[in-house]
């Protein structure tokens, strides 16, 4: 299938941004959300901060997740990967976050496809026949790009996923915009904080060592993003007017480098930075020696995302 821009991809945009208010909603003093994937890290947190703001969470996962808050109630999803009936989950709710996924597993496209694509098509079918209700779509940037760019993204650039992931979490994009619901699409880059996953939970675990590293000479630019960033994005995606319709790059402002985040972990532990500044091209030439050359992507090359979107509709990051 051939990349096409955001807008062009957006048929419906307008009618979604009319679609929902909470001010009609069933409970406008405090709106039930149903999150999705509420037991995994991002869900862990993003569950008892919506909860803090006024919002009733219904929190849907595989296994009967905890949440000590009178504010949210455990309801289990059934399996994603198999075709089920969304309405009784959603006759809880007035908006929806959508979590669930695969991502840092092993699976053929099909599977990826089922779960992060067919789900959350029959999901976004689901709510049109409720127009009250409005979406918050968890994507990722690798509906956008791969691990690396030369040049700085931004959400009308057109996408380029280059695996079953990214393929899986674009064309669930182009369902949502093609179902007529209300929905806010968010992108957002590695995400950081307790409890973390995937690259980050690598560099923080190596930081930790009592021994020099040799990355001192890994500057290039990467966007991350904190989850306290992050759960922000999705209170704004949930109640600004201003994001419906919209699909948003989400990261910290500012980004960062593997060496200037090991350094600040290692400071933040009472340690010295002690970093070795070896070649970049030994440590790429390692990497793939051992087959690990896709790691050199997404530590050794750039990959800019910067917000300026969502910072424009009034988000404030911390």
């Amino acid at each position: 299938m051939t990349s096409q821009p955001v807008d062009a991809l957006d048929p419906t945009g307008a009618q979604a941004r009319e679609a929902f208010d909470w001010r009609t909603a069933r409970n406008k003093e405090n709106p039930a959300v149903l999150v999705t994937g509420a037991d995994g890290f991002v869900g862990r947190h993003l569950v008892p901060y919506l909860a803090a703001r006024g919002f009733k969470v219904v929190a849907a996962s595989r296994t009967a997740a905890s949440f000590d808050n009178p504010n949210v109630s455990a309801v289990l999803l059934p399996d994603l990967a198999k075709s089920f009936d969304w309405r009784p989950l959603l006759k809880q709710c007035d908006a929806v976050v959508h979590l669930a996924g695969i991502a840092h597993k092993p699976a053929d496209d099909d599977f990826f496809d089922r779960v992060n694509h067919r789900a959350t098509s029959a999901l976004a079918q689901a709510m049109s026949r409720d127009g009250k209700k409005h979406l918050v779509f968890v994507s990722s940037i690798a509906a956008q790009s791969g691990s690396s760019s030369d040049h700085e993204l931004a959400e009308d650039d057109v996408p380029a996923p280059i695996n079953a992931y990214g393929r899986s979490k674009l064309a669930a994009e182009q369902a949502i915009r093609a179902a007529g619901i209300s929905f806010a699409i968010l992108r957002p880059v590695v995400i950081y904080g307790e409890g973390e996953k995937g690259n980050f939970a690598i560099v923080h675990r190596l930081s930790r060592l009592p021994i020099p590293l040799p990355f001192g000479a890994l500057n290039a630019p990467r966007s991350v993003l904190s989850i306290q960033n992050f759960n922000s994005a999705v209170e704004t995606a949930l109640s600004n007017p201003r994001a419906r319709g919209e699909t948003f790059i989400v990261s910290d402002p500012a980004p960062v480098t593997v060496a200037g985040i090991i350094a600040r972990h290692r400071v933040s532990l009472g340690r010295s930075p002690w970093l070795v500044r070896v070649p970049e091209r030994w440590i790429k030439a390692s990497l793939k020696a051992m087959g690990r050359g896709a790691i050199w992507e997404r530590i050794g090359r750039p990959l800019v995302a910067p917000p300026r979107k969502l910072l424009a509709i009034g988000w404030e990051p911390s």
